[in-house]
């Protein structure tokens, strides 16, 4: 029985050292598994993080703009000149009657010419009482009263010869001329009417520089330079000149005037002409060296944030400093230049090293 035992067992042994030599010798399920292809990731370029310019319409108008205007009341007696009109300086432009301003210079010239004479009878009684004293017919005091007498009609005298230099201007007043070249751009007074002194009757924009006249809807930061835009002509350079103190009560907006250069001729920039006004942003300078990146493309795991871009086929962190952060971008300080391209999402299961392969945009 121990015999039969025996060789029973040694079949069953024989075939379970073939079954494990097998076994070592076929490769496993995970053995038979090809390596994992390196990851697409997409990227983005890096954008200037300059804010956009201001883009408004203003219209053309002369450095200096003057109200012409009587400086005494009376009627206009006739109109010379009409709105738009070229004019050269001291031409005629409005002219008042002149009927009342001649009887008051007639009046002046006549109280002068009394107080002349008065100032001559004081002078001759003064001479003549001297006389008298000195031959001892009249006391001294009465020479105290002469030289009183004669010191008012003489100040008599200044004022009269004031009044008639006075109505002599006036008389000159009643005509309305242009004190420098340029171009009437409105007039709001006609023959027969009545004026007051000071009473704007026309506006005369002075030849020479030009303007763009603006509405800003906020005073501060305000643009300070910018390009002028005109239909057929080409681009001009403008510079701030003033903006109002306060807002205009009806728009809620401030003025601003902005100075064309002296070569822009005055045919190609027409008074009244609407442009196109592209102001540059205030902060223009302080982000001239700052970018401008998707959110998705900041990475902050490591110590501070970063960006990963794709060298050689590996993902490479790059160190930025953060300065803004938007509703949908950043924007940061980074070695990298503008234009330069950046994985823009998966960035938080990127590795330095890890092989990676860019998607073409």
């Amino acid at each position: 029985m121990k015999t039969l035992s025996v060789w029973a067992v040694v079949p069953v042994l024989s075939l379970l050292v073939l079954l494990s030599g097998c076994s070592r010798n076929s490769p496993t399920a995970l053995d038979t598994q090809a390596p994992l292809p390196a990851p697409w990731v997409r990227t983005v370029a890096i954008d200037s993080a300059s804010a956009p310019p201001l883009v408004l319409s203003g219209v053309v108008r002369a450095q200096h703009e003057t109200p012409i205007a009587f400086q005494l009341g009376g009627r206009v007696l006739s109109r010379h000149v009409a709105a738009g009109q070229t004019v050269r300086a001291g031409q005629l432009l409005f002219a008042l009657d002149p009927r009342d301003v001649a009887a008051s210079e007639q009046s002046a010239v006549a109280q002068l010419a009394a107080a002349e004479a008065t100032v001559v009878t004081a002078e001759r009684e003064l001479e003549r009482q001297k006389q008298l004293v000195a031959q001892g017919f009249v006391s001294p005091q009465t020479l105290d009263r002469l030289q009183l007498n004669l010191r008012n009609t003489q100040s008599q005298l200044d004022a009269a010869r004031a009044g008639a230099t006075l109505a002599r201007n006036h008389k000159g007043y009643t005509e309305l001329r242009s004190p420098r070249d340029g171009v009437v751009v409105e007039v709001t007074a006609e023959a027969g009417q009545v004026v007051t002194a000071g009473l704007s009757l026309a506006t005369l924009a002075h030849a020479g520089g030009r303007e763009v006249e603006v509405f800003l809807p906020r005073p501060h930061p305000t643009p300070t330079a910018g390009m002028a835009q005109a239909p057929g002509t080409a681009n001009q350079p403008v510079t701030l000149r003033e903006v109002a103190g306060a807002a205009d009560p009806q728009s809620r907006t401030w003025r601003a005037r902005y100075r064309l250069p002296e070569a822009a001729a005055s045919e190609q920039w027409p008074l009244g002409a609407v442009v196109r006004l592209a102001l540059e942003a205030p902060d223009a300078a302080a982000t001239a060296h700052t970018q401008r990146v998707p959110l998705a493309a900041l990475d902050e795991r490591a110590q501070g944030a970063r960006l990963w871009r794709v060298v050689n086929g590996q993902a490479e962190p790059v160190p930025v400093t953060v300065v803004a952060l938007g509703s949908t971008h950043a924007q940061i300080l980074s070695p990298l230049a503008a234009g330069d391209r950046i994985v823009a999402l998966g960035t938080h299961r990127l590795t330095p090293g890890m092989a990676v392969r860019e998607l073409a945009p």
